[in-house]
């Protein structure tokens, strides 16, 4: 049977998301396991951003819809005084500030960009106008207007910018970990004066589906009097994946030239566990293998993963003491 579950690339710079499934495919095929296999990705990743991005195989794919709605963890860079048509370092300069804020400044701004918000997506973004791409319009010459959407930011914390950011390598999901030899996990330097004026700002963010964080830095940037854009964005987390379990391109790589594919493959368990597993029996696994309803249950309203033994059955959903089947997985050796 195909294969199934998670690789978490740790997307290098310039490699777009597409690109990254493509090159799972490759290695999959290179390793022997044929075409046939289902291969997606759980949140795109422009080619100007890094880090975790993951790739879902075989039956895991269902669970792909649910990843895009999960919450991201970004760290970012906002480099002040242009904004560019993009956004971020690809695009061309539209507006020029001679002003930069002070540290003090950035740190009091922080808060009304947390909590829910409004933003206006950027116009190079994959949002569909009138049934076409906005970056296809936008690169097309067209004005392409969007409406501002409802996102949730978490947590918008300051990084320090007289630590040197490490934009390669991905090892933790705190963001302390990316800090270059100047900065450690253990303690951080004194920080320079609050009225330091400066030039650039990183910042880590938590945020909800649809959150731009290019849109965030410019909204930033703008609220500080100035005008921005993004220089360095990386995903540290994607739902419940974050850097510890993610692997290089090259560690990718190795799978097509005979490596084992269980030292890059995650189980497919491992995109649920944020959410609690329910242990059923041999009738009831059979019953919701089945996609049948299964009633009298004595467990809260919620989702579910269901399983027998440790292997995944089923997404599920409570209600009232019934459980009804959201996705169900096809994997071997599952009661019948």
């Amino acid at each position: 049977m195909s294969p199934s579950g998670w690789i978490v690339l740790d997307k290098p710079l310039g490699l777009g998301s597409t690109q990254a499934v493509a090159a799972v495919k490759r290695n999959l095929r290179e390793a022997g396991f044929g075409k046939g296999i289902k291969v997606g990705h759980g949140g795109t990743l422009d080619p100007l951003a890094t880090g975790i991005l993951p790739i879902a195989l075989g039956e895991a794919t269902k669970l792909c819809g649910r990843m895009l709605d999960a919450s991201k963890v970004y760290a970012f860079t906002v480099a002040f005084g242009v904004e560019t048509d993009t956004l971020d370092l690809e695009g061309k300069a539209v507006a020029e500030s001679e002003t930069r804020p002070s540290l003090a400044e950035v740190e009091a701004i922080l808060p009304r960009f947390t909590g829910p918000i409004e933003q206006v997506p950027p116009a190079y973004s994959a949002i569909k106008v009138d049934g076409e791409r906005a970056y296809d319009l936008a690169r097309a010459g067209a004005e392409v207007e969007l409406k501002a959407r409802a996102v949730t930011v978490y947590d918008l914390k300051f990084l320090p910018p007289w630590g040197r950011w490490r934009a390669e390598g991905v090892s933790e999901g705190d963001s302390t970990a990316h800090l270059g030899p100047s900065v450690s996990p253990d303690g951080l330097p004194p920080p320079p004066a609050g009225e330091d004026i400066v030039s650039e700002i990183t910042l880590r963010a938590h945020v909800s589906k649809g959150t731009y964080i290019r849109s965030l830095a410019r909204d930033i940037a703008r609220a500080l009097g100035t005008v921005g854009h993004v220089t360095m964005l990386r995903r540290l987390k994607a739902g419940p994946f974050g850097g510890n379990q993610a692997i290089s391109l090259d560690k990718l790589n190795e799978l097509g030239k005979g490596a084992p594919l269980e030292n890059v493959l995650l189980p497919l368990e491992a995109g649920l566990v944020d959410i609690p597993a329910l242990d059923l029996g041999p009738e009831q696994a059979r019953a919701v293998h089945q996609g049948r309803v299964l009633t009298g249950l004595p467990h809260d309203d919620g989702l579910y993963w269901a399983r027998a033994g440790q292997r995944p059955l089923a997404l599920v959903e409570l209600s009232g003491g019934s459980l009804t089947v959201s996705r169900g997985f096809n994997l071997p050796d599952v009661a019948e």
